[in-house]
């Protein structure tokens, strides 16, 4: 099994560019299944959970053509077979994306409860919730949902008791190809989202309100062809905007947008690192030479995101003082904690929120990664890291970040991935 090792004590410097986003790009995929006509998305990102998605795709029977060099998709076709394998979706939790599409389009879907990274529970009940509210019947049998639909689903009404990413993409993709009108409150306002929604409108569907906590859509009989480009990664933004902060360095995020990641940018001025928003990007240093402690609370969209919730921390274990960061997305978020203590690190848990007092270097050594952000935390904490440092178990990383090792190597890091 692969590792990455790292030494530390380099200062950053040069350029990034960022990739499309993951989190966008997987219900884009999904909504590939809405059409037998071609879905191209371009901008894509070469990642494992991309892979995934393309082969259940496949196993629906629609074309999920990838073009790495142009690093674009082209999605379409008839759907054969309605069932998501248990042996799929284990592998990512985003596969229950395709249930939405699936009873919307054939009227009938067979979905695998799903898997993923262990960072909580993740009910799926705001789905299937959702789903009926449109008229779908729900069964759950032997581990798999079963969603069955007598004709075209209706629109309706959905309201969510809180906030759900993954609930309002479903609806939304669902809703594109019910008769009528369906309202979703308390969406979901994120700008995969916002994509999601640009991409079915230019699919056809009449979507209006996306980035608010109220969507309306207008479905259609059908879906045609469409072209769509997936916006740039903030979550990669994010956490190469900590590696040059970490390390007192200065990089160039080519591709980068701000405006997604006003609530990073704010906390991360508190730390005393400035993101500021340049030609091509965003370019990131630290303001006066210091990291200073901050505190942040993750929220849903516009607050700041519990995917930065990892990175966050590891650069407050280097920052002047104490700080706080507290969880109210995800239980389980915390499991990097004990490997970042490993690295003389001082963070005492105390249910939803952690406390960290900064010191002032952290001491290479090996740690084992435990879910996709909090592999990346580990390296962050490596880079500043005097001596060396060995994470394990990073299949997590390449679900997540093309190419890490180079983007951060290209940049000035010692780093390298070796065979386990």
């Amino acid at each position: 099994m692969d590792r990455i090792r790292i030494r530390g004590g380099r200062a950053l410097s040069g350029s990034i560019d960022i990739g499309g986003a993951k989190n966008a790009a997987l219900p884009l995929m999904a909504a590939g299944l809405l059409t037998d006509q071609r879905l191209t998305l371009t901008n894509l990102p070469a990642l494992a959970d991309i892979d995934t998605m393309a082969t259940l795709l496949r196993q629906h029977g629609i074309a999920a053509e990838i073009d790495r060099a142009a690093r674009t998709v082209s999605l379409g076709g008839a759907v054969t077979n309605t069932e998501a394998p248990y042996d799929l979706v284990r592998k990512m939790r985003a596969s229950v994306l395709v249930l939405g599409p699936l009873v919307a389009r054939v009227g009938e879907a067979r979905v695998s409860l799903p898997g993923g990274c262990a960072i909580g529970t993740r009910p799926v009940d705001l789905h299937i919730k959702g789903l009926q509210a449109l008229g779908a019947e729900i069964t759950l049998d032997g581990g798999y949902i079963r969603a069955a639909s007598k004709g075209r689903l209706r629109g309706g009404k959905v309201v969510f008791p809180f906030v759900s990413v993954g609930a309002t993409e479903n609806i939304m993709m669902a809703a594109a190809l019910a008769e009528g009108e369906t309202e979703i409150l308390n969406a979901a306002r994120e700008p995969e989202i916002q994509d999601l929604a640009a991409c079915l409108g230019a699919m056809g569907a009449e979507v209006q309100g996306a980035g608010t906590d109220r969507i309306r859509i207008i479905g259609k009989a059908a879906l045609g062809a469409a072209t769509h480009p997936i916006i740039p990664d903030r979550i990669e933004t994010g956490t190469y905007a900590v590696a040059a902060a970490i390390t007192g360095g200065d990089i160039l995020l080519r591709g980068a947008r701000l405006d997604d990641l006003a609530a990073v940018a704010r906390v991360l001025a508190d730390a005393g690192v400035a993101m500021t928003a340049e030609a091509g990007g965003i370019r990131v240093r630290r303001a006066n030479g210091a990291l200073l402690g901050a505190d942040a609370m993750t929220e849903p969209y516009p607050g700041f995101p519990t995917d930065m919730q990892a990175q966050f921390m590891a650069l407050m274990c280097v920052a002047d003082g104490a700080s706080m960061v507290t969880e109210t997305i995800f239980e389980n978020r915390f499991m990097h904690v004990p490997e970042l203590t490993r690295m003389g690190a001082h963070i005492n848990v105390h249910g939803a929120s952690a406390i960290i007092r900064g010191v002032p270097r952290l001491s290479g050594a090996p740690v084992m990664a435990t879910d996709l952000r909090a592999s990346v935390s580990l390296v962050l904490a490596g880079l500043a890291a005097t001596g060396e440092t060995i994470v394990n178990r990073v299949y997590h990383l390449d679900r997540g970040y093309e190419r890490l090792e180079a983007k951060l190597a290209g940049c000035g890091a010692d780093i390298e991935r070796v065979g386990g």
